[in-house]
């Protein structure tokens, strides 16, 4: 039987907590990490209602992508929504954990999936991250170099974008001398040893750094392991926020309005002045991304697609893009699939249900 831990394990692995942004408070919320999975109920948001689900349909952990806690909580008198949420889930044993910007903030994320759902090609990330790589060196002798680069790859080291095990690999010779209190792989204590060894290059996020250097020291035949880490400033390929692509053919403005209008499923759209131009390639974010507006201009595309843009936000299409707001709630509410999917293809042995609870907190009257 799987557990708690072992699903929380599992999503963060797809989405680090590292990545979520510093106001966040992903992970798990509610619940004891060792209890095992009758069932997962997945949703969007985690309110007293979707609890209520939870206990009728018989699941013991809620998936959800909106933390129901984000600042600290003091008291539990269930005065407001978030503390009935939490005080019913720990009275019925039903564990809750949140996967909200760390899930943003990746290629294959909550963007990706909008991306999925408006058939986008050549997707990637329109704004990446730098800072979270970091590039480690070390020294191992030549007959054991393989062994150890495999240790490292199977911890997540070396992957560049669509490619995997890549290093980069040179020759030389390490020398050492062991005290009377070693006991050297190779050489003799008390004595200099030369030793033909081969120099490792690789790089990996920051966030998998205890990991490699664990799989590094447990491969490596040296008692005292020589190793160096050294921060990138290198752009991450896969970690950032929205979506960049080709949509399925150009359109002009008003078809592709229709054609968002009817793949997301929407009942409005604001948006900004439309300026006849051809629309073939478009931004996209899961959720409030005016911040990204900017760097939408900046890459080339006719259209962005997001969430929550104030009145004067609008303005800063300068009626260069046209800016698609179509609801918080509507731009993720397919995170819902996007979990679910993640989930049965590792865990095919209990059901993973989705919510049939509406969360979304706005209503319109059309």
């Amino acid at each position: 039987m799987s557990t708690v831990q072992d699903i929380c394990n599992y999503l963060d692995s797809i989405a680090n907590p590292y990545l979520q942004e510093s106001y966040d408070n992903s992970g798990l919320l509610v619940g004891d990490q060792f209890k095992q999975i009758s069932s997962i109920l997945v949703s969007l948001d985690c309110t007293e209602e979707v609890v209520e689900e939870a206990i009728e349909r018989n699941c013991n952990l809620i998936v959800c992508h909106h933390p129901i806690i984000f600042s600290g909580i003091k008291k539990l008198t269930g005065k407001n929504y978030i503390e009935r949420t939490v005080i019913k889930a720990i009275k019925h044993d039903i564990a809750i954990y949140a996967i909200h910007t760390n899930l943003d903030n990746i290629l294959g994320g909550v963007s990706s999936k909008i991306a999925e759902k408006l058939s986008l090609t050549n997707t990637e990330i329109l704004e990446k991250k730098s800072g979270n790589l970091v590039k480690l060196i070390t020294y191992i002798p030549h007959s054991q170099a393989n062994n150890v680069k495999k240790a490292m790859f199977d911890a997540g080291a070396g992957k560049v974008g669509n490619y995997e095990e890549c290093s980069f690999s040179s020759e030389g010779i390490g020398s050492f001398r062991g005290n009377e209190n070693t006991n050297p792989f190779v050489g003799e204590k008390g004595s200099t040893h030369f030793e033909p060894e081969t120099r490792i290059e690789l790089i990996f996020p920051i966030y998998l750094k205890s990991a490699v250097l664990k799989s590094l020291k447990n491969a490596h035949p040296y008692e005292e392991v020589a190793y160096q880490i050294i921060p990138l400033l290198n752009e991450n390929q896969e970690t950032g926020s929205g979506i960049i692509g080709n949509l399925p053919k150009e359109m002009d403005e008003n078809e592709f309005l229709e054609f968002l209008k009817v793949k997301m499923e929407l009942k409005l759209i604001r948006f900004t002045k439309l300026s006849n131009q051809k629309i073939n390639k478009i931004a996209v974010c899961g959720g409030a991304g005016s911040f990204l507006t900017k760097k939408a201009i900046s890459s080339g595309v006719q259209a962005f697609v997001s969430a929550d843009f104030k009145y004067h936000e609008f303005f800063d299409a300068e009626n260069r893009i046209l800016i698609a707001d179509i609801g918080h709630f509507e731009s993720e509410k397919y995170t819902k699939d996007l979990l679910s999917d993640l989930i049965v293809k590792k865990f095919p042995n209990f059901a993973v249900l989705l919510s049939f609870t509406h969360t979304n907190p706005v209503n319109y009257y059309i």
